[in-house]
């Protein structure tokens, strides 16, 4: 009986993040054997009102918690909008200093660059995205979204790139 429940658990446990309305994803590499860097993304498509909104975030991880960066700091963060579905164009929008948005046919990317320290909200991008059908110009409610960033992180004596924390979620 045990090992059936721990099966089923594990089993729900699993399943692709792409069936829920919110996803969020988190990823790190250490700085040293107490200090990580992390990077974080959210996805979240609302059908009520046909579009998806997106975070992208990064702070230092110490054992007092999540902290904001070092005054020497220059970061560069890219964040990527994308879906697998071809027939999508994601017309964007966003909010966040020192940010340029590349627009293409397929994904959309983010360039932000952060110089100085200052607290977690500090290193944070937001924005919304609006499914669109490239045939017909109507919003595009039956597809993917995917939500990818990594950091690149440069301060006395550290220079560092996390891996991609990816969210994927569809309409609810």
């Amino acid at each position: 009986m045990v090992a059936a429940t721990s099966a089923a658990l594990a089993l729900f446990a699993s399943a692709p993040g792409a069936q829920a309305a919110v996803d969020t994803a988190d990823a790190s590499i250490p700085v040293d054997p107490v200090t990580a860097i992390e990077v974080h993304t959210t996805a979240d498509c609302v059908r009520a009102v046909n579009q998806c909104f997106f975070t992208a975030s990064a702070n230092l991880r110490t054992p007092a918690g999540a902290i904001g960066f070092p005054d020497d700091l220059w970061a560069r963060q890219t964040t990527t909008l994308r879906s697998m579905d071809r027939s999508v164009y994601l017309d964007s929008s966003f909010v966040g200093e020192n940010t340029r948005m590349f627009k293409s046919i397929g994904p959309v990317e983010f360039t932000t660059i952060y110089f100085g320290g200052g607290p977690v909200e500090k290193y944070q991008l937001r924005g919304n995205t609006w499914p669109t059908d490239w045939s017909t110009g109507q919003p595009k409610l039956d597809a993917d979204y995917i939500v990818c960033s990594h950091i690149q992180v440069v301060y006395a004596g550290v220079n560092l790139t996390t891996p991609d924390a990816c969210s994927q979620t569809t309409f609810s």
